[in-house]
């Protein structure tokens, strides 16, 4: 079956939040679906053929509502009541990938050690659920085969989310597993152990005496939306394993959003690699009843919108009469909490009761209201524990504003993890931003977390190697199946057209792949996924100014182009752009003259100019905006009503991860022209890191206000400015690195930034940090220039490297003209608050400063006095081996002037090719 193509039909934005997306579902083309129909005409679907020698029984009404939503015929299946070796066909019930299937009532798997059978779930089967009392219960004895893979995980979930309707945890029960492994409740006197597992019925039993015990696996499967209360302390956790055996299998599983547990573990010995738990309602991970399993890259998050959350840990004995504790031993740990205060806290790991725990490179990184990161409770066995060596916590670094919570008369927690237990740290919270973790988890390049850790491998067998601290290392392995790294939005296979729905088929210019071209305004939610190519036709809006809201979400690989100037992106105010690329695969924007010739044979080839570009509008700050009434501000590039700013200088605007602008840039008239990309008041909610503008006509990226940040961004070829702000800009940028072209073509200024007459206060004030601007011999209308600062700016520059070859315009100029604006002259002679600075910064230019006509300043004389900066000689050369910064000027601590940033030991942008985090997905920088 070859996968043309999915579309979107969930109403909620995808990626925004943890706390309310869905996961990938995929329909296979089976013989049940009539892939020549498509329900796009109003017109009630009509039911597939019944298959009466499956599993289950066809259910007509869900049926019906499955098949409108998805725009295709999907029949869909109910199984009830207990399925065992009578129902199984070659041994095995299975879960086709053709068909939905929907849990109605508890659905056991065998019976109790009798009548055992194997349910086998294929790639991309979706299961469904409708109330909590809809859940799946594999008996001792059976076992569950659960066969999904990295494109298609297995996605067990709501009707809701399959609908597309509103999902919130809790809409059905979840899934329980039973084995035959010990538990320390087990009876101690011979006896066959029987113990009833919580939130489910009588009859439900687990527990023995092996520990090898295998109830089959658990590849690339998604749970999303369960978790139910039966009654207090019974609940049905996301998935529930009881006495489960380490012959079991468990790779790449993720819960999402659950209303109790996100994983409990009643005694067992199973173990579990790449497990992804976000938005989980009360414990991410509990285990109790002696559990003595491992587990491996373990990614906790606490909802983003800082609703209901617990521990990301509790482990506990919950009282067993057996002779041991509970006692797991995990590896590579991150938990990331939320300011969540209710009656349980977000916090980070509480152990209690009878338990023991081996943790290895852990990391808990905590927000501003979060609970304590570690906690151990006063129970005489967890004390004793902490100094017999049956707990122990190794190669691990958390940052909260509580680190620690010590009982009285107990061991000190702090003195015990940071002296007692190797090579820890505590980070203080107000210098996170030393951790290097960006807001998806994973690590910066120059994190020192990357080399941290101790070798898991040297300590059990079932680890893989690794030196690493936290569960995500330079690969991002939930990338493209968990929610939000990839996989994020509800979708389905589509018919062999392979267009999402609100595109439309034509030619491909590359003569071969398949094209959908997007026109006008999308005013729903929108997935463009790898395998075609999109083509923007004329202005395409996402959603109406503050109304019509959507979402785009764009998945690894994909490529967007435009033909002309006219054609170009546009992300309206209150909806967002989801653009989640990979180092691997990166996401592309640019001209059909570029994909003519081959995106990958002529990737850094072809003229600025061929197409428009990208605009992102949001309701932040500008100092244009009227100072009583709301803010609706023309940005400039765009048609009419393309309109930015507000108040909300937090707000988010989505997201833009390794993304690749190329080959665009147009002048709709003087003065009046398409950047790279565009942020009109947007906020500081908005991620944006490892992005790329190449070959612009005009400027690389601009900011008209707002604060939002970014980290890794490479600007190279660009005929105008390459960054370029104003309108009261205040955010954040760290390592960023401009190259004017190699071929001394059009070229202008590494950074233009001013206030551009706005009447609102502040002006603009943006920090910026590690920095290279590297110049050419351009001589035109515009020379190519360092960093010129003029009109109603301020700027907190640190370890900046400006440099280009003999014949480049100078390094640095301040606009202090005797006429010009006196926000400048007081920014920089010490007569505002705060002062500008341009610390720790080296200029390696023919010319490096040009004065002003103001003779009463000088420029040279002002930055040399700043702390740790100089001028030198020598050009490129002294400064630079191509990208990477041999200056030994001592960086400043960027980590103390704010949080955002990570501290350094090197000036500029890159260090070396040891730790270079532009390396295989940018383009330009090897010319």
């Amino acid at each position: 079956m070859k996968r043309n193509g999915i579309f979107s039909i969930s109403l909620v934005a995808a990626a925004i939040s943890l706390s309310a997306c869905g996961g990938d579902i995929n329909i296979s083309e089976g013989d049940v679906i009539d892939n020549s129909v498509i329900n796009n005409d109003n017109q009630p679907p009509v039911a597939p053929p019944v298959d009466n020698n499956r599993v289950g029984s066809a259910n007509s009404f869900l049926t019906g509502q499955v098949s409108a939503a998805l725009g295709q015929q999907i029949e869909v299946r109910a199984i009830s009541g207990r399925l065992t070796n009578a129902d199984a066909i070659n041994g095995k019930v299975t879960l086709t990938n053709d068909t939905v299937w929907a849990l109605e009532g508890p659905v056991f798997i065998g019976n109790d050690k009798a009548d055992s059978t194997t349910l086998e779930i294929e790639e991309g089967t979706i299961i469904l659920g409708r109330t909590g009392g809809d859940y799946l219960v594999i008996s001792r004895d059976s076992k569950i085969e659960v066969n999904g893979t990295v494109a298609r995980p297995v996605i067990m979930t709501s009707l809701n989310d399959v609908l597309g309707d509103e999902v919130r945890a809790g809409q059905w029960g979840g899934m329980v597993i039973l084995g035959n492994a010990p538990s320390t409740k087990c009876p101690t006197d011979g006896s066959t152990c029987s113990l009833q597992v919580e939130g489910v019925a009588s009859g439900a039993v687990f527990g023995g005496t092996n520990d090898a015990d295998s109830s089959g696996n658990l590849n690339y499967l998604v749970l999303k939306y369960a978790g139910f209360e039966i009654a207090p302390d019974n609940e049905l956790n996301g998935i529930t394993f009881g006495g489960v055996g380490s012959g079991t299998e468990i790779d790449f599983l993720q819960v999402h959003a659950n209303a109790d547990d996100g994983i409990e573990f009643f005694g067992g010995s199973v173990n579990a690699k790449h497990v992804v738990l976000t938005g989980i309602q009360d414990d991410s991970v509990d285990w109790d009843n002696g559990y003595k399993g491992k587990l491996q890259y373990v990614y906790i998050e606490h909802a983003a919108d800082n609703s209901d959350a617990n521990r990301g840990i509790e482990g506990d004995g919950d009282g067993g009469d057996g002779p041991n504790f509970s006692l797991p031993t995990l590896a590579n740990i991150t938990i990331i909490t939320n300011n969540f205060d209710g009656e349980d806290d977000s916090e980070g790991v509480l152990l209690r009761d009878q338990s023991g725990a081996k943790i290895y490179n852990m990391l808990i990184a905590g927000s501003s209201g979060t609970g304590e990161c570690l906690e151990m409770d006063s129970d005489d066995t967890v004390q004793g524990n902490l100094g017999n060596g049956n707990i122990t916590i190794s190669h691990s670094y958390i940052s909260c504003v509580e680190p620690f919570n010590t009982v009285e008369g107990g061991v000190e927690l702090g003195n015990w993890f940071s002296t007692l237990q190797a090579n820890n740290k505590v980070v203080a919270f107000e210098n996170r931003g030393q951790l290097g973790l960006n807001q998806d988890g994973t690590l910066t390049a120059q994190s020192e977390l990357l080399s941290a850790g101790t070798n898991p491998a040297n300590i059990d067998a079932f680890f893989t190697a690794n030196n690493f601290v936290g569960a995500i290392g330079e690969n991002d392995w939930r990338s493209g199946w968990a929610f939000g790294f990839g996989g994020g939005a509800v979708t389905v296979v589509q018919t062999p057209l392979g267009c999402p729905q609100g595109t439309s088929s034509i030619a491909a210019v590359d003569g071969n792949t398949n094209t959908c071209e997007i026109t006008g305004r999308i005013t729903s939610d929108l997935r463009l996924v790898e395998g075609n190519h999109y083509a923007l036709s004329g202005a395409v809006f996402v959603g109406g100014d503050n109304s019509d809201s959507a979402t785009l979400t764009i998945d690894p690989g994909v490529v967007v182009y435009g033909a002309s100037g006219n054609d170009y992106l546009v992300v309206s105010r209150g909806s967002a752009i989801e653009a989640n690329g990979t180092a691997a695969k990166p996401i592309t924007f640019t001209s059909s003259q570029h994909v003519a010739n081959g995106v990958v044979a002529g990737l850094a080839n072809g003229a600025a100019g061929q197409w428009g570009g990208m605009i992102v509008l949001g309701n932040a700050y500008s100092t244009k905006c009227p100072e009583t009434g709301d803010c609706s501000l023309q940005v400039e590039g765009a048609q009419e009503g393309a309109v930015f700013g507000g108040s909300n200088n937090t707000e988010s605007s989505g997201t833009l991860r390794y993304v690749r602008v190329m080959h665009g840039g147009f002048e709709i008239a003087p003065d009046n022209e398409l950047n790279g990309i565009t942020f009109g008041g947007v906020g500081s909610g908005t991620v944006v890191e490892y992005l790329q503008v190449h070959k612009n006509a005009d400027d690389g990226i601009e900011f008209f206000g707002g604060a939002v940040n970014a980290r890794y961004v490479v600007l190279t070829g660009i005929q105008d400015d390459s960054v370029d702000w104003d309108n009261g800009y205040q955010g954040k940028l760290q390592f960023v690195l401009v190259k004017h072209a190699s071929d001394n073509s059009d070229a202008n200024r590494g950074i233009e930034g001013d206030g551009d007459g706005g009447t609102g206060s502040p002006f603009s004030n943006p920090t910026i940090a590690n920095m290279t601007i590297i110049g050419n011999t351009f001589d035109g209308e515009d020379d190519s220039e360092g960093v010129l600062l003029r009109d109603q700016t301020n700027a907190q520059l640190y370890n900046v490297v400006v440099t280009g070859p003999a014949g480049m315009g100078e390094c640095l100029e301040l606009d202090l003209t005797n006429d010009a604006d006196t926000t400048l002259l007081g920014n920089v002679n010490g007569s505002a608050s705060p002062q500008m600075v341009f610390q720790s910064s080296v200029l390696a230019c023919d010319e490096a400063v040009k004065n002003s006509s103001n003779s009463a300043f000088d420029t040279t004389a002002w930055f040399t006095a700043q702390a740790g900066s100089s001028i030198v000689s020598g050009g490129i050369a002294a400064v630079l081996n191509g990208i990477y910064t041999i200056d030994t000027t001592s960086p400043t601590d960027v980590s103390a002037v704010n949080s955002f940033f990570i501290n350094t030991d090197f000036i500029g942008a890159v260090k070396s090719a040891d730790n270079n985090w532009t390396a295989d997905w940018t383009v330009g920088l090897e010319d």
